[in-house]
């Protein structure tokens, strides 16, 4: 098996993080049977989630569809291949269902996010193995689609086909894919930049989470933050990443430092680094400019929209 990019030795690593430890010093910057739907009859007129447009000129309507119909295979430039429906919308999975007996925990609204899949007219379209389709009774005594088990599902916030909002949601939504494993974007290093059409060049983690710096913690003479207690809850720190395990980051400053709870914490240019749990999917930016001390990090730990102290 090849040895994968994010490999390091951990020598090297060990050498490499005390080396960066100095720096700051002296640089300022839920049980059911499935049953086999694959050869059902064939697609009628489905209808979409939401309001808007889908694809194709098709008027999406005000209530989740009440048809499947023809499942195919789309390709996602970041996923790759995701399940579709007949009008294009994707197809999700639910990190607490159970695909061993099939059984869905989503109920009441969970339900109206995530709007079942009827199984009762899901046909196999190209890419899709009709073995791997089947149904799951749910509490209302209607049948859900299945995919290898799967319990599968819409989401309301996606209107047009192609759109993958869902992907990512609470940590444990995500498409699907022909085989009904996660559709996840190709291996992302521990930290990397990706380009915001407002931000510009941003920090995100390996999920693809925006990565951010608070204004009132300090970098010099060494790192110092000033989010302690209920701060947390809502700004995670980003733990110890091996710079072996970066992409686009600045190597000057960059090291970790303990925490007085104990917990090791990364830091950019010395700056320690947090994550927003008012993000909820990759993409969101949805911390910066919070209570006018938050804000998005530059590959060189400068902040986004805001001046050095």
């Amino acid at each position: 098996m090849k040895t994968s990019w994010r490999t390091a030795s951990l020598v090297a690593s060990a050498a490499a993080v005390l080396a960066l430890t100095t720096a700051c010093g002296q640089e300022t910057a839920p049980p059911a049977t499935s049953q086999n739907v694959g050869a059902t009859a064939g697609a009628g007129d489905v209808g979409a989630i939401g309001a808007g447009q889908a694809s194709g000129g098709a008027q999406a309507s005000e209530s989740p569809s009440d048809t499947a119909g023809e499942l195919n295979v789309s390709t996602d430039a970041e996923l790759g291949k995701v399940v579709t429906d007949s009008l294009g919308l994707t197809l999700y999975r639910f990190d607490q269902d159970t695909a061993e007996p099939p059984a869905s925990n989503c109920e009441d609204d969970c339900a109206k996010t995530w709007p079942p899949v009827p199984a009762e007219d899901a046909t196999a379209g190209e890419g899709i193995d009709k073995a791997l389709l089947g149904s799951v009774d749910r509490s209302d005594g209607s049948k859900q689609l299945t995919v290898a088990g799967w319990p599968v599902y819409r989401y309301v916030k996606d209107v047009n086909a192609g759109d993958v909002k869902g992907q990512g949601v609470g940590g444990k939504w995500f498409a699907l894919n022909p085989e009904g494993k996660k559709a996840q974007a190709a291996d992302r290093p521990g930290l990397s930049t990706r380009e915001d059409p407002k931000l510009g060049e941003i920090v995100v983690d390996k999920n693809g989470m925006t990565v951010y710096r608070f204004m009132k913690d300090e970098a010099w003479p060494k790192p110092v933050s000033a989010c302690t207690g209920a701060c947390l809850e809502k700004w995670p720190v980003v733990s110890p990443v091996d710079f072996e395990d970066t992409k686009g980051i600045q190597k000057k400053g960059y090291m970790t430092f303990t925490r007085p709870d104990g917990a090791d914490q990364q830091t950019i240019n010395c700056w320690p680094i947090y994550t927003f749990a008012g993000d909820k999917a990759p993409g969101d930016t949805n911390g910066q400019g919070v209570g006018g001390t938050w804000y998005a990090v530059r590959p060189d730990g400068k902040p986004v929209g805001a001046s050095e102290k």
